[in-house]
């Protein structure tokens, strides 16, 4: 066999040995994630099956307002967005498990474009309840709005508030008739994008020296590396431009920041904490609620970035050795995909062994 046949030879052979190890790895990979049923299962969840609605109910308190985008498209890029589903049924579900009436209200009224994601069962409860949905369907246009009628408003996140919630003259002057009242203002991800540009009586910017919390450049820029072009501003710059100081978590882990009345959420894995959080603002303990696999494994994450491998798996332990506590591997497994996407390599194996060792107690 001459030299060149063999280089091809040992070649395709490496070739295929690569090949067939990546199947074996992907079909590995996809025996430690959830089963197929369960989410079928949740997807069926309706509201009178959350004991956290149902059980010892809070008396009425009030009402809140949730603002969300009715932009349906990036700019003049062609992708398709809106306001993210899940940042605005848990927090509807928080404040009415404490008390309060949730009114929905967007730019334009009516139905806003909706962006459905990293679904857990109150998610997809609030797609099944028919109060909610048709407070979604008939949005009040935000003209409309009366300000006096509400204790605290919620600016849910969603690509599409970069291009809607800035300039809107009417979610200026909400913000800053309850700034200067001293009323809650909460916000979550892409919702910050509603405070930017609101000024004062007093001509200064609401965020001049406020500790602000939103969706990062980092986030941003990982997902769509073309963000510059297609966003008027990335969120995190506008707010550090315009006087704020801008805290930053861990990527795509639940960071909460609280200054006065404002409350801010880092992106979607915030938005449980930026409503409790509000509750509080609002002078009441937040009702106790069962927390979520998902929450449970952004905890692991976080004790990961902050403490270690060691640490994170003593954290895999105590909630997987739990009869009443789980995890959500899907969870864990999308922060390995992350983790790739940022070429750290170290981190994805770790995650990898957490995410094995987290099946041990299957």
């Amino acid at each position: 066999m001459s030299r060149k046949r063999a280089i091809i030879k040992w070649s395709l052979i490496t070739f295929a040995g690569l090949i067939l190890s990546i199947v074996l790895f992907g079909v590995w990979f996809m025996s430690l994630l959830p089963e197929p049923s369960n989410r079928e299962k949740s997807k069926a969840t309706t509201p009178s099956q959350l004991p956290y609605l149902t059980e010892n109910v809070t008396p009425y308190r009030g009402k809140i307002l949730a603002v969300v985008t009715s932009t349906d498209s990036m700019g003049n890029s062609g992708k398709p967005t809106g306001y993210e589903l899940t940042e605005l049924s848990r927090a509807y579900y928080v404040f009415l498990a404490n008390g309060f009436e949730v009114d929905i209200a967007s730019p334009l009224g009516g139905e806003p474009p909706v962006v459905i994601d990293d679904m857990t069962p109150f998610d997809y409860a609030f797609l099944n309840d028919s109060i909610a949905q048709r407070k979604v369907i008939h949005s009040i246009a935000i003209k409309d709005v009366d300000s006096k009628a509400y204790h605290a408003v919620y600016f849910a996140g969603g690509k599409g508030a970069m291009f809607d919630f800035p300039d809107n003259t009417y979610i200026q002057s909400i913000a800053r008739e309850y700034y200067e009242s001293g009323k809650v203002i909460g916000a979550v991800c892409h919702g910050p994008a509603a405070l930017v540009n609101v000024t004062l009586t007093n001509g200064k910017y609401l965020i001049a020296n406020r500790t602000i919390g939103s969706f990062t450049n980092e986030e941003e820029l990982l997902l769509i590396p073309d963000a510059k072009e297609i966003f008027p501003f990335l969120l995190q710059d506008k707010l550090t431009e315009n006087g704020a100081r801008f805290r930053e978590g861990p990527m795509y882990l639940n960071t909460v920041t609280k200054d006065g009345p404002l409350v801010t959420g880092q992106n979607p894995w915030s938005t449980w904490d930026v409503a409790e959080s509000m509750i509080e603002r609002l002078g009441y303990t937040p009702k106790i609620r069962e927390v979520t696999t998902e929450e449970n494994s952004v905890d692991i994450l976080g004790v990961y970035e902050t403490q270690g491998f060691d640490e994170a798996k003593k954290a895999v332990h105590n909630y997987c050795s739990n009869e009443s506590m789980s995890i959500s591997r899907g969870f864990l497994a999308a922060h390995i995909f992350v983790a790739a996407m940022q070429l750290k390599a170290v981190k994805v194996v770790d995650l990898i062994r957490l995410l094995s060792f987290s099946n041990s107690y299957l």
